[in-house]
């Protein structure tokens, strides 16, 4: 799937020192996609930015259980964004099946707030979902099936190997609830040391894309640790202009 995005928290410290600046960067390697963080407290920031360098942002995270969730979709109807992803649900909270039920419930509430926008809801994983078991299943799974079909999911490929599962059989059993994939790789240190640019490390890249052809490509890094970020990042994209071409 050609025209992929990038999650400007791998640009985290750049962005927050010059916001313009980084997204021209971040265009002029190749992208036309971005997927914010913090959608309301860089509201001001993308909508000047985002037009001004030919990008949109089809999905963006931003935290959503216990949130004004209202002002939340609001800034992202504004900004155009489609899918608002909350980003993170602590470990604790995936160890046991009330729990996950409830997280499941919390969103589908959102969701229902979310429509009233015209925004949808997604949830993006880490490793722990993967690593828990609930009823001899991922705990990941276990909630997926609790979810409002209007839900979406991105599936972070290099947290959901490093939880200990096989992504792209994980991939094919989530099927068309698969909006996005994070496009990351590393040493699948859960530390998030190690991480390298898409094709040189240990996650199953190739295998990962075939499994979800038509969900979204997002590159992303939550630590680079091998010089200028922007370097990896553009390294990632043209390993996938080269794989998906």
């Amino acid at each position: 799937m050609g025209n992929p995005s990038v999650q400007l928290y791998s640009v985290r410290e750049a962005f927050a020192a010059d916001p313009d600046e980084t997204l021209r960067r971040l265009a002029a390697i190749g992208f036309k996609r971005v997927e914010p963080y913090g959608v309301v407290e860089n509201a001001k920031a993308l909508g000047a930015g985002l037009p001004a360098h030919g990008l949109t942002a089809p999905t963006a995270h931003a935290k959503l259980i216990g949130e004004d969730q209202d002002r939340v979709f609001a800034a992202a109807r504004e900004l155009g964004i489609d899918v608002v992803i909350d980003p993170l649900v602590p470990a604790a909270r995936w160890q046991d099946a009330a729990d996950v039920a409830a997280t499941a419930e919390a969103l589908n509430a959102a969701a229902k707030v979310a429509a009233g926008h015209g925004v949808r809801v997604g949830y993006h994983n880490h490793w722990w979902e993967l690593e828990s078991r609930i009823d001899g299943r991922t705990a990941f799974e276990f909630f997926a099936d609790r979810l409002d079909p209007a839900i979406v999911l991105e599936v972070d490929t290099y947290w959901a190997t490093a939880g200990g599962v096989d992504a792209p059989a994980l991939l094919g059993r989530l099927g068309e609830r698969v909006h996005a994939i994070h496009v990351k790789d590393g040493s699948l240190a859960t530390d998030a040391t190690g991480q390298v640019p898409a094709g040189q490390g240990r996650v199953p890249l190739a295998s990962v894309l075939a499994a979800a052809p038509g969900a979204l490509r997002v590159v992303e890094f939550d630590q680079y640790d091998d010089g200028d970020v922007f370097d990896g990042i553009a390294a990632s994209f043209a390993h996938l202009a080269e794989v998906e071409k």
